[in-house]
């Protein structure tokens, strides 16, 4: 792969993440050298930020209150001054070659982002993530783990990731509808592909995920994950859908299945659906941002 000049920005978010930012972080400054780098601490209480002011490279931005992933990472990618910026986790070690593999796939002005090989650490067994596949069924997108072995992908994962600033500041950055976490990535993608832009898995661009040490399963508890998913994905529905035929399905599958989780005594799926219908008008307004950039439908997708 040819080289590049691009100026690249490290956006790494952060909360209550001080023993990984300890762990981790010496090998991200020797992973990207002297690109700049930024961390979002998101109101931690855990001495994060006092840790950080050791590190004097490192450009810190702190929250005055508790946003949320993706409008950390917006405040980030807004700082950043690079052509391309990285996104990384606190609990992601990149391979000191990640960007080597990265980087060139932005000769094609098309590519929106570039999603690496997520050598996933999950209960003592090593998984191969990063390229996802995705699509409408049962009135749902779908999304699932993709094999590794090809280079097309439906989303880039905002803990892992590339993406090309000036395009992301036309699709208007991650929306902070979904905060605070789950979901904003594929929303962001499945707005990229729906612009016409290009999505890649680079599966040479290796990370270490530690999944299991991360804020979000360390800080909250299962129910309150599992009320957010199921917020945000049918969010994510209502935010981007335009088919008719689509949204009809859409909106008997969802009586379906608030009627099952009624009978089940499901939870965590009604308060999620009440919580995603308390967010209506914000999703008005992510709608009508949407529709500006599409140039195909949710059926070519």
């Amino acid at each position: 792969m040819r080289r590049t000049s691009f100026k690249v920005s490290i956006v790494i978010p952060n909360w209550n993440g001080k023993e990984l930012l300890k762990k981790n972080l010496p090998q991200v400054l020797a992973a990207v050298g002297t690109y700049e780098i930024i961390v979002v601490d998101d109101c931690s209480d855990d001495g994060s930020a006092d840790f950080l002011q050791v590190y004097k490279q490192i450009k810190l931005i702190k929250n005055t209150f508790r946003c949320g992933f993706a409008a950390s990472v917006n405040k980030g990618v807004a700082a950043a001054s690079g052509d391309i910026v990285v996104l990384l986790n606190t609990d992601v070690v990149p391979a000191r070659d990640f960007l080597t593999y990265l980087l060139p796939h932005f000769n094609n002005e098309q590519v929106f982002a570039v999603g690496c090989m997520d050598r996933s650490h999950e209960n003592g067994q090593i998984v191969l993530r990063g390229r996802g596949l995705g699509g409408w069924q049962h009135g749902f997108w779908q999304h699932r783990r993709g094999e590794v072995d090809k280079t097309d992908t439906d989303w880039v994962s905002g803990g892992s990731g590339a993406f090309r600033k000036s395009i992301w500041q036309k699709l208007g950055g991650m929306d902070e509808i979904y905060n605070p976490f789950y979901w904003e990535d594929i929303d962001l993608s499945y707005r990229a592909k729906k612009a016409g832009y290009s999505l890649v898995f680079e599966p040479h661009s290796i990370v270490d995920h530690f999944h299991q040490s991360g804020g979000i399963k360390t800080a909250f508890k299962p129910d309150y994950i599992k009320k957010i998913s199921y917020r945000n994905q049918i969010l994510f529905v209502w935010n981007n859908l335009t088919s008719w035929s689509l949204s009809i399905r859409h909106f008997l599958y969802l009586l379906y299945h608030i009627f099952r989780a009624i009978l089940k005594r499901d939870m965590a799926f009604i308060f999620g659906f009440m919580a995603a219908c308390k967010l209506i008008s914000q999703v008005a307004l992510s709608r009508r941002r949407n529709r500006i950039s599409d140039l195909k439908s949710d059926w070519e997708l």
